[in-house]
């Protein structure tokens, strides 16, 4: 386990763009094919470089390629309990983005359920986990669970509370064995799909 490198960027970005190429709230706003590559591999680039390298805490696991030498395994972004609010030069950055969203399946019900998240997120102080992504061909084989050991550790000496929104209902029992808990759900409109939010309460002190 280690932190990500700035110039790893391009890389931890291609590999959170296929690991979400099948997520449902990828597909309820992007286009399938090309056009969801292309933009999840844009929207996870500014996500790095300009708000989570800065102002968060992103880490990654190495796994050994065929070749001998080491690749990204995963990426997870997380923002601290004392990460300050975000502002309107960190909604500039995002702009690059939204010709993807205006060609997606339904931009209006996207803007809306992406508006609906943010609204329903915690603003006490709080671990936020943002973005947790393995490679595709590498799922199950425990990356996952690397990824968030660190922070979860943190969390726990801190006493903090931890948090996330979970796109696939397959993964709750992932999340759920790090007690992880479903406290409330959000559903986008035009029978789009469902987030589960989860949150996790700090590990008692032992003793």
């Amino acid at each position: 386990m280690r932190r990500l490198h700035a110039g790893e960027v391009t890389h931890a970005a291609d590999v959170l763009a296929d690991a979400f190429d099948d997520d449902p709230v990828a597909a309820f706003i992007f286009r399938a094919g090309a056009p969801r590559a292309r933009a999840l591999r844009r929207f996870f680039r500014i996500q790095l470089q300009h708000l989570f390298l800065p102002h968060g805490e992103v880490w990654t696991v190495d796994a050994p390629s065929p070749s001998g030498s080491r690749r990204l395994a995963g990426v997870a972004m997380w923002s601290p309990a004392d990460h300050r609010k975000a502002t309107w030069r960190d909604a500039l950055r995002l702009v690059p983005v939204l010709p993807a969203v205006a060609r997606g399946p339904q931009p209006v019900d996207a803007l809306r359920l992406l508006a609906a998240v943010e609204e329903a997120r915690p603003r006490r102080p709080l671990w936020y986990l943002a973005t947790l992504g393995t490679a595709p061909e590498l799922q199950r084989q425990g990356y996952g669970s690397a990824l968030l050991g660190p922070v979860l550790r943190r969390a726990d000496e801190e006493g903090r509370e931890a948090y996330l929104e979970s796109s696939k209902e397959s993964n709750i029992a992932f999340y759920a064995r790090h007690r992880f808990e479903v406290v409330g759900e959000v559903h986008a409109p035009g029978g789009g799909p469902t987030l589960w939010l989860m949150l996790r309460p700090p590990r008692p002190p032992e003793g």
